[in-house]
């Protein structure tokens, strides 16, 4: 690892002015430090701005109708809040199914929905593949090893599979991410941005979640080991307002996938017929590449999963 300075940030204004002037925020520090280590970036910072430091970030508060959520806040902490599993059932398993204990004890909300994608052409140490996302003009995994990639396309010209765990469960909920900038609701808040798998500029900074509550929701994931591994699929439902049933799906494009058309097969109830038939409408336009073709059944499955588990969730 090269040698950089390390500095305290104490306020959010102090943080994002030196975020802008080239350096690198760290919350838990569990994915940056890798990717520091293996020097995947074609740019290495020079500063990096530890968030730790800043008074208030780690909160879990009920706000009337919502919980504000600190983007401090740690993994552990906000699937074991009891506020946060009454009235955001989803986003609480999302996060215990992160990882492992030892990484929920230290990795945080924020540095969740921030963190880079998972693609290893991306991630291969000493940038040795100088992909689309970091300036280059191919993406390797289109001739190469694709089986955990997208099933529904590109975006930006990348074809890496979302990874985050809690990103369809904020999606699903209705969250709004607030940053040092502005507000933004989460299903706009993710997409392929240069090395970035989220809408953030140089010096901008995420500070809090705020997640409408909601009276039934769930979270479901396939992984090949249950714990330490990135989702194959995971997918969220939630019910929303007026009975209407937000689905969104992981794993399977850039970004997380929001299936209007898994939702529309449920409009008049969730049944084993109509959550059967959600799944085979949600990948009607998937299209695979040449090694995940396994993908499309593994999400067809996770969305009827997923909606039964909702109909049979006590409100």
């Amino acid at each position: 690892m090269r040698e950089f300075t390390h500095m305290q940030a104490y306020t959010v204004k102090e943080a994002s002015q030196n975020a802008a002037r080239g350096g690198m925020v760290i919350a838990g520090g569990t994915d940056l430090l890798g990717t520091l280590k293996d020097e995947i970036l074609p740019v290495y910072p020079s500063l990096i701005i530890d968030l730790k430091t800043i008074d208030g970030l780690d909160k879990i508060e009920e706000e009337g109708d919502s919980l504000l959520i600190g983007s401090m806040a740690k993994l552990a902490d906000v699937a074991a809040d009891d506020k946060v599993k009454k009235h955001c059932q989803a986003l609480s398993e999302a996060c215990n199914r992160v990882a492992s204990p030892t990484i929920r004890n230290m990795a945080t909300l924020g540095g969740n929905i921030c963190q880079m994608h998972r693609c290893w052409y991306f991630r291969t140490p000493d940038d040795r593949f100088h992909c689309s996302r970091k300036g280059g003009s191919t993406c390797p995994a289109y001739m190469g090893d694709n089986r955990y990639h997208s099933i529904f396309g590109v975006q930006n010209g990348c074809i890496a599979a979302s990874s985050h765990d809690t990103a369809p469960a904020l999606i699903a909920l209705g969250a709004t991410i607030i940053t040092s900038n502005r507000e933004v609701l989460a299903e706009g808040f993710f997409a392929a941005n240069g090395y970035r798998s989220c809408i953030l500029e140089d010096g901008e900074i995420v500070t809090h979640v705020r997640v409408p509550k909601c009276k039934k929701s769930v979270f479901e994931k396939f992984a090949l080991r249950r714990s330490i591994d990135f989702p194959i699929v995971n997918c969220a439902a939630a019910l929303g307002s007026g009975g209407t049933i937000q689905v969104v799906m992981g794993g399977v494009f850039p970004a997380p996938l929001r299936l209007t058309a898994a939702e529309k097969a449920v409009e008049k109830g969730i049944t084993e017929a109509s959550a059967a038939k959600a799944g085979d409408d949600a990948m009607a336009d998937a299209s695979a590449l040449s090694g995940n073709g396994y993908k499309i059944e593994i999400a067809r499955a996770m969305v009827k999963r997923t909606l039964l588990r909702l109909e049979g969730q006590k409100a």
